[in-house]
């Protein structure tokens, strides 16, 4: 059904697998910092009309391909999709953040949520597969979803917030309903994953945005425990093919250790974290992904090509020939700010091309 893979340096690094040069992708790589996003996405009318049309979210996913060349492609989509499905109402208003029309706060709330009917979201499948086929087996397919957690909290805060209060607050006084929100919310996310793997996506990644807002110990009981309850169930191959799966915490380098546990084939990497001292702690036992600093990308083209080396440094030389071993995929420490100039990021995945193949090179 889909064409040949050409460029599998993603999936082969993911795997652990040894690679030509080091693969990189950005968090947010299909956005805002592109003008050709921003003209798709006026003749889309909003967020979610470009999100909704199979073709529109072909087309900005494809964008930065056509720019840069990146060694992945993500799937254009919100994490809120899920929560949408389940019929809290998301909007997106100009120039602010996601808002819920409805708030999951009380009992009677916890009680109403069940795991959406699929069918509500086949706009992000028919996506997913349009976009696999537009690719021609250029690069592979990323699909995503927010954590269990990082989903209740847009759930029950009823947007972002700086403090989370409401959240922190049901969690505290009422971790019975917590813990009801977060299984409604991993058994969601687990058939989502594993629907977008069965329309194309060719890896799965979990973006736990807010787990680094936890106190030690909340974080491996209301964040952690749910990300490995969705790994549990995410689909590990299909149809014969490997299906690396991914998980990202912000904020989450304290945690290493405890995340080492997760059934997953790559730990993501937020800038606070040095790369050399987490391959160190985590030995082999996952590929690492990260971990610029999206702000470094406001530095001068060269100045951003040396700090893109700087990163590959720390990790040091990769794993070379047959098995497995110590790989990386570069990415930044999160997503990439609306205003980046698109020439830093090109100066980025040149620096990083050549300067991971120099590397290999050296005895």
């Amino acid at each position: 059904m889909f064409a040949p893979l050409q460029n599998d340096t993603f999936i082969r690094a993911c795997l652990r697998q040894s690679t030509t040069h080091t693969p990189i992708w950005l968090m947010r790589q299909a956005g805002r910092y592109l003008p050709e996003y921003r003209e798709t996405r006026a003749k889309a009318g909003s967020f979610m009309g470009l999100a909704t049309n199979t073709d529109y979210a072909t087309e900005v996913t494809l964008q930065p391909l056509e720019r840069f060349p990146l060694d992945a492609a993500i799937l254009f989509s919100d994490i809120l999709t899920v929560p949408d499905a389940m019929g809290l109402g998301l909007s997106f208003a100009i120039g602010e953040g996601p808002k819920f029309e409805r708030t999951v706060r009380d009992e009677a709330a916890v009680n109403a949520l069940h795991v959406p009917d699929m069918a509500k979201l086949q706009y992000v499948f028919d996506a997913v597969t349009s976009i696999r086929t537009a690719l021609h087996g250029r690069v592979p397919l990323i699909g995503f979803s927010g954590s269990p957690w990082t989903l209740a909290c847009y759930m029950v805060e009823g947007g972002g917030s700086s403090d989370y209060r409401m959240v922190k607050t049901l969690m505290y006084q009422r971790p019975d309903l917590m813990h009801r929100i977060l299984e409604i919310n991993a058994d969601a996310v687990a058939l989502y994953l594993n629907t977008q793997i069965e329309a194309g996506a060719q890896a799965a990644m979990i973006f736990d945005s807010w787990g680094g807002v936890l106190a030690d110990g909340a974080f491996q009981t209301f964040s952690m425990a749910y990300t490995h309850r969705v790994l549990n169930k995410v689909h590990t191959e299909f149809n014969g093919v490997k299906i690396p799966r991914l998980v990202f915490t912000k904020g989450g380098g304290m945690w290493l250790d405890d995340m080492q546990q997760l059934p997953c084939d790559v730990l993501g990497m937020d800038w606070t974290v040095n790369l050399s001292q987490a391959r160190a702690k985590l030995g082999d036992t996952h590929a690492l992904q990260g971990n610029l600093d999206p702000n470094a990308l406001f530095a001068a083209p060269e100045q951003v090509a040396q700090l893109g080396r700087q990163v590959l440094d720390s990790f040091g030389k990769p794993h070379m020939g047959d098995g497995t071993g110590h790989t990386h995929i570069f990415n930044l420490g999160h997503g990439i700010n609306q205003f980046t100039p698109p020439e830093s990021v090109a100066a980025l995945v040149e620096a990083v091309h050549s300067h991971s193949k120099q590397l290999r090179a050296q005895a």
